[in-house]
C-alpha cells in the first residue's frame, strides 16, 4: 500500500459514497470517469471497481483507455482490459457525455463548463488536481454539479490521503496483518463516509475534516476487524481496544501494544 495512492483512492471512494447518498444514485447505476491513468489514477479506479461501480472508463491525455492501444504501459493495458466495457474511444469530452461523476487526478483546466453540462443530471464532480483543479469549485456548480470535491484545504469537501491512511495503517499493524487487501481499504472507506454527521452532510459535506482526530481510531478498528474478517491478520484483537489504544496515542501520546486474543494460522 501506497499512501498517496491508495490513501487517496480511500479517501475518494467515502466522498462518493455520500456523494450518491446525496444526489440520489446507487454504485451499480452510474458510469464514472477516472481523468488520470498514472499510479493515483489507477489505484482509484481499482477501488472504485472492487467496490462495485456500474461502469467505469480511464482517460489520460490522449484519450479514452481500450485495448489494443500501442501508447499504453503495462499497467494502463492491464486497466484498458477491466474497464469500458463497450471499447468506448475518443478524448475526455466524449467520455463525460452522459456519466454521472468525474474525478479528476491530472492537471488544472482539463474540464471546461460545456463537459459539465453534457453528464448526467446531477453530476457529480471531484477536481482533485493540485494547486489548481481541472475545474474550479463555483464554475462546475455554476455549470449544474450537485456535488464538488477538490484537493485543496481552501475548498469544502478537500480530498485529503492523510485523513485515512494513518488509521489504516495502524489497523493493519496492530492485527499484524501480512498484506493491506482490498477489503480492509473498503472497510476503511465505509467506516471513514459513516463519519459524516447527519448535519454536516445536509450542509454539503462528504468527507471528515482533515483534522478530526476522531477518525484515525475508527478506521484503525474498522481495518482491524476487516482484516480478521478476511483471514490476513496474524493475530485476534478487540476492535475497541484498537481504537481505544489509537486515541490515546493521539491525543496522551501513549503507546501501548495492543493484547492478542489469540494467534492465528494466517
Amino acid at each position: 500500500m501506497h499512501d498517496d495512492q491508495h490513501g487517496t483512492a480511500t479517501v475518494v471512494l467515502a466522498g462518493l459514497v455520500n456523494a450518491l447518498r446525496k444526489v440520489d444514485k446507487k454504485k451499480e447505476d452510474v458510469t464514472i470517469v477516472v481523468m488520470g491513468a498514472g499510479a493515483a489514477g489507477i489505484a482509484v479506479a481499482k477501488m472504485l471497481l472492487a467496490w462495485g461501480v456500474g461502469k467505469l472508463l480511464l482517460v489520460n491525455r490522449a484519450g479514452i483507455l481500450q485495448p489494443g492501444r500501442s501508447d499504453l504501459n503495462p499497467f494502463q493495458e492491464e486497466m484498458a482490459l477491466i474497464t469500458n466495457p463497450e471499447w468506448k474511444s475518443g478524448s475526455l469530452a466524449e467520455a463525460m457525455v452522459g456519466t454521472d461523476v468525474f474525478i479528476g487526478v491530472s492537471g488544472p483546466g482539463m474540464v471546461t463548463q460545456v463537459m459539465v453540462r453534457t453528464m448526467a443530471p446531477r453530476p457529480i464532480i471531484f477536481a482533485l488536481a493540485n494547486p489548481t483543479p481541472e475545474i474550479m469549485p463555483d464554475e462546475a456548480f455554476t455549470a449544474g454539479a450537485m456535488v464538488v470535491a477538490t484537493g485543496r484545504s481552501d475548498f469544502p469537501n478537500q480530498v485529503n490521503n492523510s485523513v485515512a491512511f494513518p488509521g489504516l495503517f495502524r489497523g493493519a499493524l496492530d492485527a499484524r496483518a501480512h498484506v493491506i487487501n482490498d477489503a480492509m481499504k473498503l472497510a476503511a472507506a465505509e467506516r471513514l463516509a459513516s463519519l459524516v454527521t447527519e448535519q454536516e452532510f445536509e450542509e454539503g459535506q462528504i468527507i471528515p475534516q482533515a483534522m478530526n482526530y476522531d477518525v484515525a481510531p475508527a478506521l484503525a478498528a474498522a481495518v482491524a476487524q476487516a482484516a480478521m474478517d478476511t483471514g490476513v491478520a496474524r493475530i485476534r484483537v478487540d476492535p475497541l481496544i484498537v481504537a481505544q489504544h489509537c486515541h490515546d496515542y493521539i491525543y496522551e501520546g501513549i503507546m501501548m501494544p495492543v493484547p492478542a486474543l489469540e494467534e492465528t494460522t494466517s
